[in-house]
Order: C-alpha cells, then structure tokens, then sequence
C-alpha cells in the first residue's frame, strides 16, 4: 500500500546547481548547470542512487513529485540525485536521503554503471550513476517537493508490476533493477 505525501508547493528549476561532469571512467573534467547537463542530447555526469530495504527485504520506492524536471509521476528508487562540486559521493547519498525521505541510515556503495536515456520534454540523462544500499525499519518522512507518494515492496512484487507497466517506472530505476536480479542483494549488507 503507498503512503501518499501531502503537497505544499513545486519546482522545476535547478536553483544554480551545478553537476560534475565526467569521462567515459568517471573522472571529473569540469561542471556544468544541471539544466544544461541535462540537453541537447545531455553531458555525461555524476550521479547517485540510493536503494533502502527493510529488515523484511522489501525496498522503499518513491513516486517522483509531478514537479520534478524530468520523469515526474513515475515509480523510482529510495532516492537519487547529483553530488555537488566538491563534495563526495557518499555524503551527497546521505544529504538526499535526508531531504528527499526525511531519515537517514548506514549506506554502503553497491555498484556503478553509465547509462543514456531520453526521458522527454527534451531532456537527455547520460549518467555515471553510483549506487548505494541501506537498510531502515522506521517511518520516512518525505518532502513534498520531491515525492508524492512512497512504499515498501518485495523485489517479487516489484519485479512483476515492473514487467506489467513499465512505463510507470524512471528509466535508471529499471537498469538498477537488472544489476540488483543479478546479485544476492543479502551478501550486500555483510
């Protein structure tokens, strides 16, 4: 069952940020504006996913906010984003964890991949994506700006409603969900 957040107020704007563009290896070359790393066919950039589990190995998933810039209303990871200038992979999981779900835990970086994917409205993700693990038994407390509603799900069950609507779900949380089918996702958290 979904938890539904309430919702005070949207965004569509980068606010300044900045990404961190990388090689075809993940080494910085520069920065750019997160709007712009995101068109004309989308610059290759840093960026983190995080993926929680409860002790019962379901996973939290999020419906993105309907204000996000891109993949707005769609099923997704625990939470993602991009770790700013200066600051490491690692501690800007645990910031949007913090922001996006209201709660923190212990993460531990799982795996990486690039991917490139057109996600509409002329928006491009081209992204070396670092993927981190946790476990959390408690409530989130999600921001309204970033999700719209939440839930705790068996990978079994995810995997099917996947198959069944996939168009329902953000296109980097698919290819995460094959790399995690692929692993012993309990040996993750020894």
């Amino acid at each position: 069952m979904a938890a539904t957040v309430e919702k005070h107020a949207s965004h569509a704007s980068d606010g300044g940020e900045q990404v961190i563009l990388v090689d075809s290896t993940g080494n910085p070359v520069g920065t750019a504006p997160k709007m712009e790393a995101h068109q004309h066919g989308g610059q290759l950039h840093l960026a983190i996913s995080v993926v929680v589990f409860d002790d019962k190995g379901r996973m939290l998933i999020q419906r993105r906010s309907s204000g996000k810039y891109h993949s707005g209303g769609r099923w997704a990871n625990t939470c993602c984003s991009h770790p700013r200038p200066g600051e490491s992979l690692e501690t800007a999981a645990h910031r949007r964890l913090r922001e996006e779900m209201g709660f923190d835990c212990s993460l531990k970086e799982a795996f990486d991949f690039t991917y490139r994917i057109d996600v509409g409205g002329e928006m491009t993700e081209h992204e070396y994506d670092h993927v981190f693990v946790g476990k959390f038994d408690g409530q989130p407390h999600p921001s309204p700006e970033e999700v719209s509603e939440y839930r705790w799900v068996s990978l079994e069950e995810l995997y099917r409603d996947v198959r069944a609507d996939s168009k329902d779900y953000a296109p980097w949380f698919k290819i995460i969900l094959v790399h995690l089918g692929e692993m012993d996702v309990e040996r993750l958290f020894e």
